[in-house]
């Protein structure tokens, strides 16, 4: 795939879990698992119905996607020590490249490049984080504190949280480790109809329909 140069994807879901190998230029991905400055060799992974938005480098940028057909064990954000062995591989087996590709990762730290990344990381190690006291601790107003993080993520710190709640959800939904209603207690969402409708607007489905479609969007650690 082709990106070019300074092109700029909106917010958008993708409905399969893939990586993506960097193999030139670079490009900067803001989404449910943080932001992420990418260029040539790094991998990032993304579950099922991950939002994100891309924007592309002066370069332009050319990426490998590889299905996830199985769960991620490895790293969300890597750098692969030979992209050119992997790119061969595909040509002709996609599955072997995964693994070749996954046998072959370093794990990349995720930067915190400014105060939206730390409110980002804080959300998704605890969506109930409350937002009104960074505010107050950034001496910024509640309204331009949403502004500024919408402006690198999207979607509001509200918005944010509640995806990384409903992430959770289908975590749990996909392992069939609890029954719905404790699992929307476990998410702390207001009641089981609540997550339904958070997960229902994510992807698609109700709950009920998702155990026997969840095969590896499960969750994984996102930094």
């Amino acid at each position: 795939m082709r990106h070019p140069p300074r092109e700029r994807l909106g917010r958008h879901r993708h409905d399969e879990a893939f990586v993506a190998l960097v193999l030139a230029g670079g490009y900067v991905e803001a989404g449910d698992t943080g932001r992420h400055h990418l260029r040539a060799g790094d991998v990032l992974a993304h579950r099922r119905w991950e939002y994100h938005l891309d924007e592309v480098a002066g370069s332009g940028a050319q990426v490998l996607i590889l299905p996830l057909p199985t769960a991620w064990e490895a790293a969300t954000h890597a750098v692969a020590s030979d992209p050119d062995a992997v790119v061969r591989l595909a040509e002709r087996d996609l599955h072997a490249a995964l693994d070749l590709l996954t046998a072959s990762l370093t794990e990349l730290p995720i930067p915190a490049s400014d105060w939206p990344d730390l409110l980002a990381a804080r959300l998704r190690q605890d969506p109930d984080a409350p937002v009104a006291s960074w505010a107050r601790e950034l001496g910024l107003h509640p309204g331009s504190l949403a502004r500024g993080f919408r402006q690198v993520f999207g979607v509001t710190p509200a918005a944010y949280r509640l995806f990384q709640r409903t992430h959770r959800a289908l975590g749990h939904i996909a392992r069939g480790d609890a029954g719905l209603a404790a699992v929307a207690a476990q998410c702390r969402f207001a009641d089981q109809a609540h997550m339904s409708r958070a997960i229902r607007r994510m992807t698609g489905l109700a709950p009920s329909q998702l155990r026997g479609t969840l095969s590896g969007g499960g969750d994984r650690p996102t930094g």
